[in-house]
């Protein structure tokens, strides 16, 4: 339930305390917000929260039924609505970043802080399951070791560097947590009666992307469009996008990076594109199997 636009999906934004002005989230809803991860669980927003933050949205929503909509009021969804939805979960890169920033030794993070991780992911979807959810639709991380964030990071030397100019040692460990997320997406389907869990492989989709940018029309695959200090990177930790002296870029379309972190609304199309092919899924399924009624 990462921070992901829903509006290709036509899904409606939450508002503050779930008052759901203008919206009677038919077309489903996002719980994500900038900047959430799934450690420490209790803080906002992480997953665990958004989860919480769900189940009251339905609890509210099957309680409306039960009082007949109560003063006129209509209820979001009921519960087959709540039951055959589909529940995407993309989360973990903030984490992982978090992870890798803290100078941790890699082995450590391999064994110690991606388990942990996943198992919180693990955690929010037999929560879901056994609240009655059965369709879920989990994203891997990114190539972390590509975002213009991290490669203007100072570093002794460009040893690490792979041929695309992505650092290998970052990619590397967002690489581990997909092969660990995927094994536990492999684990709960084979435990869980009746669940469908989808398993998309984000990183290779966007690696290609980044590798091979020109056959799909980007030239900047490594610099941000919004950001300071030019290139390589047009990226400075103290100058961020929207704040005071950043410079944007004439042309996103041309750039795989908008700030450094997100990808431009160009390569998030190419991006979607793939996903909801379901060719870099497991088990390969299209994304509109679950659009059938």
């Amino acid at each position: 339930m990462q921070c992901k636009t829903g509006e290709s999906l036509n899904m409606s934004y939450l508002s503050p305390y779930l008052e759901a002005v203008g919206s009677d989230f038919t077309g489903g809803a996002n719980f994500a917000i900038s900047g959430s991860s799934t450690l420490p669980r209790n803080v906002p927003f992480a997953l665990h929260v958004q989860v919480q933050q769900f189940l009251h949205l339905k609890l509210r929503s099957l309680d409306l039924i039960a009082h007949g909509g109560g003063g006129g009021t209509t209820a979001p969804i009921d519960a087959d609505g709540f039951r055959n939805a589909l529940y995407l979960i993309d989360i973990g890169q903030n984490d992982l970043s978090a992870a890798f920033g803290s100078g941790a030794p890699y082995d450590d993070v391999v064994h110690q802080r991606i388990p942990a991780i996943v198992s919180e992911i693990k955690d929010a979807i037999m929560t879901l399951y056994y609240n009655g959810a059965n369709n879920f639709w989990v994203h891997g991380t990114g190539p972390l070791g590509c975002l213009p964030q991290k490669l203007a990071a100072p570093r002794p030397d460009d040893s690490d560097l792979d041929y695309t100019g992505c650092l290998k040692n970052l990619n590397d460990g967002a690489y581990e947590f997909n092969t660990q997320l995927c094994a536990a997406c492999d684990e709960l389907r084979s435990h869980l009666r009746g669940v469908t869990i989808v398993y998309t492989d984000v990183l290779l989709i966007k690696y290609d992307l980044i590798a091979n940018h020109t056959a799909y029309g980007f030239e900047e695959p490594l610099m941000a469009c919004c950001g300071y200090g030019g290139p390589p990177y047009n990226y400075n930790a103290n100058v961020s996008c929207l704040g005071p002296g950043f410079r944007v870029c004439e042309d996103g379309s041309k750039f795989v990076s908008w700030d450094g972190v997100h990808y431009t609304d160009a390569a998030n199309a190419v991006v979607a594109a793939k996903i909801l092919s379901g060719q870099f899924s497991t088990p390969k399924m299209p994304f509109d199997f679950f659009c059938q009624a």
